[in-house]
């Protein structure tokens, strides 16, 4: 398994076992102190600690030294799943049977780092997840399953709605593994179709009241789930003369006075969440 993210490590590892597999090790990535401080916030961190138990934890020192670690172990199969590093074809090619990678997007529409962001900005209905066949380029390869997960008014973290992809995700994994153990090579991805999910550019960080309520709590949530890796502080809205970066958006009423009313070109949104972009303490009303 190679994964940074320790739930999704941990998820797929019990799953591998539930259906009669013996998962070997599990493949991490070394960290920025910039990355390893995200992900602390995020709670996902991949230690001894969160690591899976009963499985090797493995920490290459750069994406070259994982052809020869994966080949210590003789895999059958090698699954990825929320790995930051662009794998080469040495490495892929070492699992008997090949290598498939989920992706939380309906392939080949965004394909990149922050697929989730982009379905926000993008107004989608549907949470896409997509097991694929892996090839030298990110998210390119031939599809093995495809499913999604209904899109939420109220999601607004990761944590919202990531169960729900997980479970379609880990339920699909079955499928997955009889295709690549009977050599199914997939469907291609038909790439005039294809989108880029990329990271967010100051063009979108500005909050515009004319636009729709639905629009920028769209674009609110969009930047949380880009998890600060734009380096960008966003997206900011001028609230009684002070910048201020919204965190948390409704586009129903919570109930409470404390919450800010945002009149929008269609409606109201209501501000839950907000932090002052100089000065003052942040804004946390609910």
């Amino acid at each position: 398994m190679i994964s940074s993210v320790a739930p999704i490590a941990q998820g797929v590892v019990a799953k591998l076992r539930e259906l009669g597999h013996e998962p070997l090790a599990v493949v991490g990535a070394r960290r920025s102190s910039d990355e390893l401080e995200r992900a602390e916030a995020a709670g996902v961190v991949l230690t001894d600690a969160t690591a899976p138990p009963g499985v090797d934890l493995l920490l290459p020192k750069d994406k070259w030294s994982l052809e020869p670690l994966l080949r210590a172990y003789e895999p059958d199969v090698t699954l990825c799943q929320g790995y930051p590093w662009k794998i080469p074809s040495e490495a892929l090619e070492v699992a008997r049977y090949g290598s498939a990678n989920h992706h939380p997007a309906l392939l080949p529409r965004h394909r990149g780092p922050v697929p989730f962001a982009w379905a926000f900005r993008d107004g989608d209905s549907v949470f896409g997840s997509t097991w694929h066949r892996m090839d030298a380029e990110l998210d390119t390869g031939n599809i093995l399953t495809q499913t999604s997960v209904p899109l939420l008014d109220t999601d607004t973290t990761i944590m919202d709605f990531a169960p729900r992809i997980a479970e379609v995700a880990l339920g699909s994994l079955q499928v997955v593994l009889e295709k690549l153990v009977a050599g199914d090579l997939g469907e291609p991805q038909d790439d005039s179709r294809a989108s880029w999910a990329g990271h967010f550019e100051a063009d979108y960080a500005s909050v515009d009241p004319a636009r729709t309520a639905r629009e920028v709590h769209n674009q609110v949530r969009a930047w949380n789930l880009t998890f600060g890796m734009s380096g960008i502080v966003a997206p900011v809205l001028e609230l009684e003369g002070v910048a201020t970066r919204l965190v948390r958006t409704s586009l129903t009423d919570p109930g409470t006075g404390d919450a800010r009313r945002l009149d929008c070109a269609d409606g109201p949104l209501w501000i839950l969440e907000s932090e002052p972009m100089a000065g003052g303490e942040p804004h946390t009303p609910l």
